[in-house]
């Protein structure tokens, strides 16, 4: 029932800063990879340092993430523990929802599954497209989400971003198209390694959303082996049986 509720709450307009709102900005793809352990493991620390202060995965335990993205117990609780937390706890913020929902206009979502709901593509461009905009509380607004409720949390990595537009004649009139988003060049990161820390962090969220994926793969490539070779034993039995029939 737990479930239900939060991806309902995910899906209903005004639910939190990634549930609602839309776009029909063109989406970038997300070349993401699961099998890559060190983007997995920036991802995580990505997540525990800028994102768990309000959101959290809480169907998602420390120590079964310690262990799939192969980071040793004892570093994740040094790295990516902060309030002392045992390993087998859930990936919660000590954060009230009541005061939450009076900060930002409606508690945090949980992100657990932001990444099967919304996409990767989605996230990928999402956490790419904030710019500044004075007139909003946090100061910033997103392309993908307009009228976003929540700040720029990875401001910091990528300095300042403005939205860059060009005019354009559209039926005789001379509008202003969006271009894309450029940094003032404050940021810790190169537009680069910004963008790839994006991608790691929206791994992370994947895996997240999923995290026995890729041994449900592994075991669907076997049973598809298997049916193939069934196919022909029973195609071959088939065609003995009919034999001796006719």
């Amino acid at each position: 029932m737990r479930k239900l509720i939060f991806i309902l709450a995910i899906l209903l307009p005004g639910s939190g800063a990634f549930a609602a709102g839309g776009s029909s900005v063109p989406l970038d793809t997300a070349e993401y990879d699961l099998t890559d352990k060190a983007s997995l493991q920036n991802g995580a620390k990505l997540f525990m340092n800028y994102c768990l202060g309000c959101h959290q995965t809480q169907y998602q335990r420390y120590q079964r993430t310690f262990e799939d993205l192969d980071i040793p117990v004892e570093l994740g609780k040094e790295n990516l523990q902060f309030t002392g937390e045992k390993p087998g706890e859930h990936i919660k913020n000590a954060m009230p929802a009541e005061s939450a929902a009076t900060w930002f206009g409606a508690p945090p979502p949980d992100l657990t599954l932001v990444a099967r709901v919304r996409g990767a593509d989605w996230l990928y461009t999402y956490l790419r497209t904030f710019y500044e905009d004075e007139s909003r509380p946090f100061g910033v607004n997103n392309i993908v989400f307009p009228e976003v409720g929540m700040p720029h949390v990875l401001q910091e990595l990528q300095g300042l971003p403005r939205k860059t537009t060009q005019e354009e004649l559209v039926d005789g009139e001379m509008v202003e198209r969006y271009v894309g988003i450029k940094a003032d060049g404050s940021g810790e990161l190169s537009p680069a390694d910004y963008d790839k820390a994006v991608l790691d962090l929206v791994n992370y969220l994947v895996y997240i959303g999923e995290p026995s994926r890729l041994t449900s793969e592994k075991i669907g490539r076997y049973v598809l082996m298997f049916l193939l070779v069934l196919l022909v034993l029973v195609y071959l039995l088939k065609k003995e049986y009919w034999r001796d029939v006719h």
